[in-house]
C-alpha cells in the first residue's frame, strides 16, 4: 500500500511532493504531526545517528534496514522513500536489499552508481561504476520487486525504484542523463540527477527525462543552488527531498545547548506557549496519547491515574 500511495503522489499533475528528511524516531515524529505527504530517510542522518559517523559508506544494509523499518511503521498512512546507497554488493546482494526494503513496507528507495566505498552526494572525489555495473543494479532491483509482486501480489509486492546517478560532477551532464535514460529503460520508476548544479541544468533534465518523474535533492551548503518547491515544480521535478533539515536543526540546537551546560553549569528550558518544555511534550509528539487511548479501549488499568 505505501507503494500505491507514493505513485499516487507522483503521478498527480503539475504537483510536487515536499519530503523532509527524518533519521530517527524524534524527527519522523516531527515531520509526520506537520502533515507532511511523504517521508526521505536520510542515509547521511542514519549514518550519524546510529553510528556517530559520517556518510562515507559505513553504514551497512543491516543499519539502514533496521531504521528504514522503524521509520516505515510510525504511520503506514504516510509513505517512506529511504536511501539505500549502492545496494551493498551485486546483484544478489540489492535483490535482497529490495526485497527486505518491500517487506519492511517502505514506499521507495534509491539505488546510485558510486563504488560500494561511497560516500555523500555532495562531497568531492566520487568513484563511479561503469555504466553497464549501475545497470545491473536497476535490473537486480526490477527481477526482485518483480518475484516480491508475484508471491504477495501487486500492490503490497510493491516499491518505486529510484535510480539516483552522481555521474554529473565527474562525466558532465549528457553521460549522466544517458545513465538514468537507460535505468528508465530497465524498469526504474524515478530519475534522481545528484548534484544539480543550477535551476536550468534541472529542468533541462526533466525535459530529457519525460515522462518519468525526476527527483530534485536539496542540501543546504551543498552544490545546488537553494531552490524553492514551487521553482522545482514549475521547471518539472515531482519530488523533492530535504535530507538535512532536521539533522541541521537539531545540530545546531543541540550545539547550543551542550555548549551552554558546559560553561554555565545549567541548561535553560525550552518555553513553547508560555510555559516549559518537558517530557509530557515530547512523549505526546511521539504518540502519548494514542498509546493512552489503546491502553483503555483494552481494558488495560495502567494509566488510569494519567501520566
Amino acid at each position: 500500500m505505501a507503494a500505491a500511495r507514493l505513485r499516487a503522489l507522483i503521478s498527480k499533475p503539475n504537483h510536487i511532493t515536499v519530503c523532509p528528511g527524518v533519521y530517527d524516531g524524534l524527527t519522523a515524529r516531527i515531520a509526520l504531526r506537520d502533515g507532511f505527504d511523504c517521508l526521505y530517510m536520510t542515509g547521511a542522518g542514519t549514518s550519524l545517528s546510529r553510528l556517530g559517523m559520517p556518510d562515507l559508506g559505513l553504514a551497512t544494509m543491516t543499519d539502514m534496514l533496521a531504521n528504514a523499518s522503524m521509520l516505515a511503521s510510525l504511520d503506514r498512512r504516510v509513505p517512506l522513500i529511504a536511501d539505500a546507497d549502492t545496494g551493498y554488493g551485486g546483484p544478489v546482494m540489492v535483490a535482497r536489499t529490495v526485497k527486505s526494503y518491500i517487506a519492511a513496507g517502505v514506499a521507495g528507495l534509491h539505488l546510485e552508481d558510486q563504488v560500494l566505498s561511497k560516500r555523500c552526494g555532495h562531497l568531492l572525489g566520487k568513484e563511479l561504476v561503469s555504466a553497464e555495473e549501475f545497470l545491473t543494479r536497476i535490473r537486480a532491483a526490477v527481477i526482485a520487486r518483480d518475484e516480491m509482486r508475484a508471491v504477495l501480489g501487486e500492490v503490497a509486492g510493491d516499491i518505486v525504484l529510484i535510480a539516483r546517478t552522481d555521474a554529473l560532477q565527474s562525466e558532465g551532464f549528457e553521460a549522466a542523463v544517458a545513465r538514468l535514460q537507460s535505468a528508465i529503460a530497465a524498469g526504474a520508476d524515478v530519475a534522481f540527477l545528484e548534484g544539480v548544479t543550477s535551476l536550468e541544468e534541472g529542468r533541462k533534465a526533466c525535459t530529457l527525462l519525460a515522462p518519468t518523474p525526476v527527483l530534485l535533492n536539496m542540501v543546504p551548503g551543498g552544490v545546488t543552488p537553494d531552490i524553492s518547491a514551487e521553482e522545482a515544480r514549475e521547471a518539472g521535478f515531482k519530488l523533492v527531498i530535504h535530507p538535512g533539515v532536521l539533522l541541521s536543526a537539531v545540530f545546531e540546537a543541540g550545539m547550543a545547548a551542550s555548549r551552554e551546560l558546559r560553561v554555565t553549569g545549567r541548561v535553560n528550558a525550552v518555553v513553547r506557549g508560555g510555559r516549559k518544555v518537558g517530557p509530557k511534550e515530547l512523549f505526546e509528539v511521539a504518540g502519548l496519547r494514542e498509546c493512552l487511548e489503546l491502553d483503555k479501549r483494552a481494558g488495560g488499568k495502567a494509566y488510569e491515574g494519567g501520566v
